[in-house]
């Protein structure tokens, strides 16, 4: 596959990086947890608000960081083919490991101080460095820092083994041992690490599973062309199952009655217990067909190439790196705000995703080298 870019890919993934912008704004203010704001938020949803955001938002959710490694797993077979090992190493080690680093060690420590701080907690920087769990937590970079792992070792293996050029395409088969792959191992790690727990580096162990099988998916996929076209038969048969997932979860919970997600949630998180095993199929089967559904949809509906969707695509990444502080600076302003989470939230959301792509913009077009002006007589 070519180098030039894929507007209907550079869309999805301005969309999925919209989805976790506004989905973390929405966190912030759960009892539930998931975005550190929630660690000083002054107000949060109704037990009732926020079981229907569950149930409107909570599928997407389980299957959004498996698409990622999934397009990044599409694309870097090829981008390994153009730079070769050393410069491949490089480039990831400074589009990945370079961010990761910055929030770990001092963005993300500073942004925490800040506030607690604000919210009346007389700690200091060293104290949110050394003492705040998990350590040498860096926000939503922890997934830079895991990508960048994947990608190192893909790097190398693929560089002492070469790829079979013979293999047979993925058809629904291996998409269906995937899924299971996934469902298997995710509910064996969460014996381990339960889902939302904190290990040094917040590596999110309990999602691992879905990140690893997603991004072999990728690389499997890559040489046959799916970052173009997913094959008809199989983007229709991933979007039924997707979508009859989706709208069967909530159904489900209320029919197991869960009615205060806070309290509730326990048994679903890991552990010897059907919540447990019924989340990890769940999951199994959303993070495989449901990726394939959005890049699917992409390839059909987002083929947008005009100007704001360059703007957008171009910022997505540096508004992924950014978004952490941005959203805990943009509560932290609106905290004595006399207003609901149910006004705050939606707020703060609308306001960190327009300034997070706005700065994420500004970033990339002042580092974008200009063109060559040319000599006067010439014009």
């Amino acid at each position: 596959m070519s180098g030039s870019r894929l507007p209907q890919v550079d869309n999805v993934k301005t969309a999925l990086v919209a989805w976790v912008i506004g989905a973390h704004a929405l966190l912030g203010y759960t009892t539930v947890g998931g975005w550190p704001y929630d660690e000083v938020n002054e107000v949060s949803f109704a037990p009732g608000v926020e079981l229907v955001l569950a149930a409107l938002i909570g599928p997407s959710g389980l299957f959004v960081i498996g698409g990622f490694f999934f397009l990044a797993g599409l694309f870097t077979p090829p981008s390994l083919r153009r730079k070769g090992l050393s410069r491949f190493t490089a480039d990831r080690l400074l589009r990945l490991g370079l961010p990761w680093a910055a929030s770990a060690l001092l963005v993300w420590p500073l942004t925490m101080w800040l506030a607690y701080r604000v919210a009346g907690h007389d700690e200091s920087v060293w104290w949110v460095v050394t003492h705040r769990y998990p350590l040498l937590d860096a926000g939503s970079l922890w997934f830079a820092f895991v990508l960048l792992i994947f990608s190192l070792v893909y790097a190398v293996w693929r560089t002492l083994s070469p790829p079979d050029e013979d293999a047979p395409p993925p058809g629904m088969g291996l998409l269906m041992v995937m899924a299971l792959g996934i469902a298997v191992t995710s509910f064996l790690v969460r014996l381990v690490f339960p889902a939302k727990s904190g290990q040094i580096f917040d590596l999110h162990l309990w999602q691992w599973p879905q990140c690893v099988f997603m991004f072999v998916l990728g690389l499997i996929c890559a040489r046959h062309g799916w970052a173009r076209e997913v094959p008809e038969k199989i983007r229709r048969s991933s979007t039924t199952i997707a979508v009859i997932t989706v709208c069967l979860v909530p159904i489900l919970g209320i029919a197991v009655g869960i009615t205060d997600l806070a309290a509730d949630i326990g048994p679903f998180l890991g552990g010897w217990t059907w919540q447990a095993a019924a989340t990890a199929i769940v999951e199994g089967i959303l993070v495989v067909t449901g990726s394939i559904w959005l890049l699917g949809l992409a390839q059909r509906h987002l083929t947008q190439n005009g100007r704001l969707a360059k703007a957008c695509s171009r910022a997505a990444f540096p508004a992924f790196v950014i978004q952490g502080p941005v959203l805990i600076l943009l509560a932290l302003a609106l905290r004595q705000l006399d207003a609901p989470a149910e006004v705050k939230a939606p707020l703060v959301a609308g306001l960190a995703l327009v300034s997070s792509f706005w700065l994420g913009w500004r970033l990339v077009s002042r580092t974008r080298p200009e063109p060559a002006k040319a000599p006067r007589h010439a014009r």
